[in-house]
């Protein structure tokens, strides 16, 4: 029997391991010393996590930093975990003090601010209608007890680009004290991003979205904010990662991240793959493309009365692998907030799916594509209203 192709477009849920990472890895097996360790095998380790951190560097756009500027954690969220906790805990001052994000934030986000509001903070919480986040808005909800504004650079869900370097310039023209936290989970490796030239005094980013393993991500934290004491460790013990992230470091994974950010999204290939797979899905379904910037790897669209998740099990059955929302919400059985805080009503949110790729999808994938998506909305039973 003839295997069935696998066509996956869920690239913003996780990727596949590239080669070169795989040989990284398997190569990075043999390095078994703990990093702390003062022996030779220990300084083999450090060696590996040392090599991982200059190419994150390189990735970020970043000279001169050091070994604290970069923090290894287990992932994204518990990077995004540690930069709200560790910044809202670090002065008693900040103690019921206001943080701004937005409504559309990943929830390792949004969850932590939940709990920070219950804990007496005050949280204000921008929309971001078509993907966009009106720069008056943000301005009109800053105020003295501002100390935390956190707005991601790339939607998991629609692909909207939030530019994070206009918002926070504006931030830090309010008030350079105020801390700010950017989740670019989703742009890291694919966008040129620079915390930086951004004024993210922190940064989120995660390997498995480049084709690294899953278990593996970093905070960036830049100098003003260790000299000022502004951020705390969120995980205690040995004091491993400069003090701010304790645990035995992850090697593998470490040096996995550092090899899969030496290679980079081809943004003018994948936005060629976004017009083909948008022609190959004219008349059948509607692509909510966001107002303002955004990245072409992410493609939201609407199908005709046809519920999201019947349509993923459909193309499931064809080898096709999509998404019907976040990876880490779509399980839940809620509506997407952020299609909600895009501007979709509920009904056309539940019938919206993700598609999510890079410039490796190739001709034949998209008429494949196409094809089965006219297969299924042609053959499915249509929902009522």
């Amino acid at each position: 029997m003839e295997t069935q192709k696998i066509i996956y477009l869920d690239n913003s849920a996780t990727t596949a391991l590239s080669p070169e990472v795989m040989n990284k890895m398997t190569e990075t097996m043999a390095c078994y010393g703990n990093p702390s360790s003062l022996h030779l095998l220990g300084v083999q380790a450090e060696s590996v996590i040392r090599e991982a951190r200059a190419s994150m560097f390189a990735t970020l756009g970043v000279h001169n930093a050091k070994a604290h500027n970069l923090v290894f954690t287990s992932c994204g969220s518990e990077a995004n975990n540690m930069a709200l906790f560790g910044v809202a805990y670090s002065k008693p001052c900040y103690k019921g003090g206001r943080i701004i994000t937005t409504a559309s934030e990943h929830p390792s986000v949004l969850e932590c601010v939940k709990r920070l509001e219950r804990d007496g903070f005050d949280v204000v919480r921008l929309p971001a209608p078509g993907g966009v986040i009106d720069p008056e808005a943000l301005r009109a909800a800053l105020n003295k007890e501002t100390f935390l504004v956190s707005i991601m650079s790339v939607n998991n869900e629609t692909g909207a680009v939030y530019d994070v370097g206009e918002l926070f310039s504006l931030v830090k023209a309010y008030n350079s004290a105020i801390v700010t936290h950017t989740d670019a989970v989703q742009g890291f490796g694919k966008l040129k991003l620079n915390p930086v030239r951004q004024k993210a005094d922190l940064m989120t980013v995660s390997g498995h979205k480049i084709h690294a393993p899953k278990g593996i991500g970093a905070l960036w934290i830049n100098d003003e904010t260790i000299k000022t004491k502004r951020i705390i460790p969120w995980l205690c013990g040995g004091g491993q990662e400069s003090g701010y992230r304790s645990g035995t470091e992850n090697t593998i994974g470490i040096a996995a991240i550092g090899e899969a950010a030496k290679k980079r999204v081809d943004l003018d290939a994948t936005a060629a793959v976004r017009e083909k797979l948008i022609a190959a899905l004219d008349g059948i379904v509607r692509v909510n493309t966001p107002a303002g910037k955004y990245y072409a790897g992410i493609l939201s669209v609407t199908l005709p009365d046809i519920k999201s998740e019947t349509m993923l099990h459909f193309l499931s059955s064809r080898g096709i692998f999509v998404s019907s929302g976040s990876a880490c919400s779509s399980n839940t059985g809620h509506r997407s907030y952020v299609l909600a805080d895009f501007g979709l009503p509920d009904f056309e949110a539940d019938c919206t799916l993700r598609l999510s790729f890079d410039e490796t999808l190739t001709d034949e994938d998209i008429a494949a594509v196409g094809d089965a998506f006219r297969e299924g909305v042609s053959t499915l039973v249509k929902i009522r209203r």
